[in-house]
């Protein structure tokens, strides 16, 4: 039996043992020493954790909290070792971080016989830099994640819940790990500038790349700002300006290094500072006078006023002494001084720039620094010298500036003085005239036409024996093809009505919830129970995590503003689906649809609200009720099972009418019998994303709405006479 690797990945992995092997052996002498610095490591966290950090967390957690909501919220944990598991898992990884570094340096000689290893020496100094400056880095973004964002963050997070009803009793495990996970982000954010620095300095990422693409950083900050925040805008905005601040430092000190190594026998820095220096001392005189009037002129009084009237219990103290009032002012002076060292060195590196760029090779020249003026009236070498993907590539980071003109100059002077010739007069002479008698070649829009042409003809079959041979097997997948790509066609064209609609109803369903819907709906729901639950004495809902009420308001909103977009979806796909005879109904049918499925979805819900679901929740703690114990869920289970026995039923009312109405759109009944086990692959394969995570609630679910579409085939069976006379209109007929 052949292998499921390749030979290549056979290799690697072979060659990834082979090096791991030679380490060990290499370190084999000194793995005491490596093991005593990890043993350091996860003891001293072990003890940290213990003595100190588990109080400093809570202090964090607290601090913006007043003291009604702090009241409220507790840390517990769940099982007897949950504290001390965790305590050892923190101290493993704490402990391998600060030993890889140490087994690495001491398996040194097997990484130097397989070229893994610096083969110049790299200086002490610059070394020590690097790691003086990742340190710092990561120490001052970990700071702000303690010091400002955290504060803000749980406060907002305990106040939600709280609002909603619910009890913040954030189980030990979630809690630290929601706030390791937020302190890695920051921590890794604040590399930034060292990780762009380095990436042009090595040329392995161009400091164009950065430059060009910044707006796709300010999206990707964004989204992992949704990632790792609670989804409201201020904490995203807390976290994402500070990261695309770095961004914007990381930028300028790239174009420093980069113009500094492409020009570096011209570049003097000690002749910036020494042909600059009055601006530069005045700069940091004036830097450290602004400081002194501050704190002399009431500044601290007023900035404190301001963080109270944001609810912040953060204060700001004043210099308790001359000397330290000095030191304020003399570290203000050399930042000043810095800052204004950092310009000049700059507007020289730019004058340097273009020094270099205007003499000698006109090739030089960056097409992102010209305009759509600048690139027609370029120099021809520009594009002689360019190829058509590195055209394009420039044409496309125009119109990703949404400078449409200056795309359009790219591809034109590409046309005009591009070295392309050539080998379209070569492919012209292969393959003939077109059909206007001209020879191939012309213009990047024409060749690129041509090539999709061929992609398509290729993907379609061709025109050969070959093709002709495979047209059966290829043929239910080309059609398939076709008829999704038209659908989506149809319905991408209006794709900003949908989004619209969609976002709009989330919106709408997250504020409600947001401002209080949630904790209506659970209170009204509470007072169905009947008495002997007393659920303002024995039920509670509790979040474990600190963004678990948030979360489960997202989630929900989503759901509403999904079941929301899916009649307008199904508006503009229905002329595709008739075109394709997929249906066979005009597109009136959609409001007969509609109004199908949501009577019966409110018709279930209105029962399982009022009648199934206090019934089954009562059923399940009436045993802890006896035994006189507490109840308290989670947000998730406990709303989810709400969900399920309320707008679950609506769901199992509604797969019996779907089914008489795809009956009536041309699925016949023949073909939903036959099809049963392909519907119950796909209802086991969304039970097992929606429900909880394991195998009894995926069953739960599937095996009632497996029942639903029994009764569905039940019903079509007499409606149909057995499937000998279907709803749908035959072929051609207009309905």
């Amino acid at each position: 039996m052949s292998s499921a690797l390749d030979e290549d990945t056979r290799q690697t992995l072979d060659a990834g043992r082979e090096t791991a092997g030679a380490m060990l052996r290499a370190a084999q002498k000194d793995l005491q020493k490596v093991f005593i610095v990890f043993l350091v490591g996860f003891l001293g966290s072990f003890y940290a954790l213990r003595l100190f950090v588990w109080d400093f967390f809570k202090g964090v957690t607290r601090a913006q909290m007043s003291a009604q909501v702090s009241g409220e919220v507790s840390i517990i944990a769940q099982t007897p070792f949950d504290v001390i598991l965790l305590q050892a898992k923190i101290g493993l990884v704490v402990g391998v971080v600060l030993a890889a570094p140490v087994f690495v340096y001491f398996s040194r000689d097997a990484l130097k016989v397989r070229g893994l290893w610096p083969s110049s020496p790299i200086p002490v100094w610059k070394l020590a830099l690097i790691l003086v400056g990742m340190v710092g880095l990561f120490v001052l973004g970990v700071a702000y994640g303690y010091y400002v964002f955290f504060p803000f963050t749980f406060s907002f997070l305990a106040q939600n819940a709280i609002a909603a009803g619910f009890t913040p009793t954030y189980s030990i495990v979630k809690w630290a790990q929601f706030i390791f996970l937020l302190t890695a982000s920051f921590g890794l954010a604040s590399q930034l500038p060292l990780a762009m620095t380095g990436l042009s300095y090595a040329e392995i990422v161009p400091y164009e790349t950065f430059r060009d693409k910044w707006r796709h950083a300010f999206v990707g900050v964004f989204a992992a700002g949704a990632m790792f925040t609670p989804p409201d805008p201020f904490t995203q905005i807390m976290w994402a300006v500070p990261v695309l601040t770095l961004y914007g430092i990381s930028l300028y000190l790239a174009k420093i290094v980069t113009t500094a190594r492409r020009g570096s026998e011209q570049m003097n820095v000690a002749g910036t500072v020494g042909a600059h220096w009055n601006s530069i001392a005045g700069v940091g005189v004036v830097g450290g006078l602004l400081v002194y009037v501050f704190f002399e002129r009431g500044g601290v009084a007023y900035f404190n006023q301001g963080l109270a009237a944001i609810g912040s219990d953060y204060v700001v103290y004043a210099p308790g002494s001359t000397a330290v009032l000095g030191a304020y002012v003399a570290v203000a002076a050399v930042l000043a001084a810095t800052v204004a060292v950092s310009y000049f060195v700059y507007r020289d590196l730019d004058d340097l720039a273009v020094v270099e760029a205007g003499i000698g090779d006109p090739t030089a020249i960056d097409l992102g620094d010209l305009d759509a003026g600048g690139v027609r009236s370029a120099p021809p070498e520009i594009f002689g010298a360019m190829d058509e993907d590195e055209a394009m590539a420039a044409a496309g980071d125009a119109l990703d500036a949404g400078d449409k003109e200056k795309a359009r100059a790219i591809v034109d002077r590409f046309d005009q003085d591009g070295d392309a010739d050539g080998e379209d007069s070569e492919t012209a002479s292969g393959a003939g005239a077109n059909a206007d008698g001209e020879q191939g070649g012309g213009s990047i829009g024409d060749r690129a036409a041509r090539a999709g042409s061929t992609f398509f003809d290729e993907f379609r079959g061709g025109d050969g024996e070959e093709a002709e041979s495979e047209e059966d097997d290829d043929g239910d997948f080309e059609g398939y093809y076709t008829d999704v790509a038209f659908i989506l066609d149809s319905v991408t064209s209006n794709a900003f009505r949908i989004v619209a609609v969609f976002m709009t109803v989330l919106a709408v369903t997250f504020g409600w919830l947001y401002t209080g819907g949630i904790k209506r709906v659970y209170e009204d729901f509470l007072s169905r129970l009947p008495a002997q639950v007393r659920p303002e004495e024995v039920l509670d809902v509790v979040a474990l995590h600190p963004m678990e009420a948030l979360v489960f308001q997202v989630k929900f909103s989503t759901i509403i503003a999904a079941l929301a977009t899916a009649p307008l979806l199904a508006y503009y796909a229905w002329p595709a689906l008739r075109e394709r005879d997929i249906v066979r109904q005009r597109r009136r049918a959609v409001f007969v649809w509609t109004g199908a499925l949501t009577a019966g979805l409110i018709g279930g819900f209105v029962l399982g609200y009022t009648t199934i679901a206090p019934s089954v929740i009562s059923w399940l703690v009436s045993d802890a009720v006896r035994a006189n114990m507490v109840i308290a869920y989670r947000i998730t289970n406990f709303f989810w099972l709400i969900v399920f026995t309320t707008a679950g039923i609506g769901f199992l009312a509604d797969v019996p009418i779907a089914m008489i109405l795809l009956n009536s759109a041309g699925v016949t009944y023949d073909t939903m019998r036959g099809r049963w086990r392909e519907v119950t692959v796909g209802i086991l394969a969304v039970a097992a994303l929606f429900t909880p995570a394991d195998v009894l609630t995926m069953f739960l679910v599937t095996i009632p709405l497996m029942a639903a579409y029994g009764i569905g085939l039940g019903v079509l069976f007499v409606i149909t006479l057995g499937g000998r006379r279907d709803l749908a209109p035959s072929r051609g007929t207009e309905v």
